[in-house]
């Protein structure tokens, strides 16, 4: 099972890069879990930061977020759960050796009718 690490809007993101990368390091992936934009900004520079802890160790980190239900305080909310972990981990793991299903390409858009240029009226002249 995965670690999951709670990021609020109030958390200090050197302190949550540091948990980020002692777990990486560890276990080679995390999950941290936010809800709400404050709290994935503080999660997103967590992340950032830690790229920097775990670099000298050769660990290039990647991230896959994704949606979550959850229950706080008895209330359904919808949570942002990033997967965070070494890309060497991912692959050795077989989760990117699976093709990718890419999208047909959007329709032509349809163009309106343009009008005709208006023709120039010249004002007279005040003198």
């Amino acid at each position: 099972m995965v670690e999951v690490l709670k990021v609020s809007s109030k958390s200090n993101p050197n302190s949550v890069a540091g948990a980020l990368a002692g777990v990486l390091r560890q276990s080679g992936a995390v999950e941290v879990q936010v809800v709400g934009a404050g709290a994935l900004n503080q999660a997103v520079k967590a992340i950032a930061i830690a790229r920097g802890f775990v670099a000298p160790s050769n660990i290039d980190l990647v991230c896959i977020p994704t949606f979550a239900d959850i229950e706080i305080d008895g209330q359904s909310r919808t949570a942002i759960r990033l997967a965070v972990e070494d890309r060497a981990h991912r692959q050795a793991s077989g989760e990117l050796t699976a093709p990718v299903k890419h999208l047909p390409p959007p329709p032509a858009p349809v163009a309106a009718p343009v009008p005709p240029p208006a023709q120039a009226v010249a004002a007279p002249l005040l003198r």
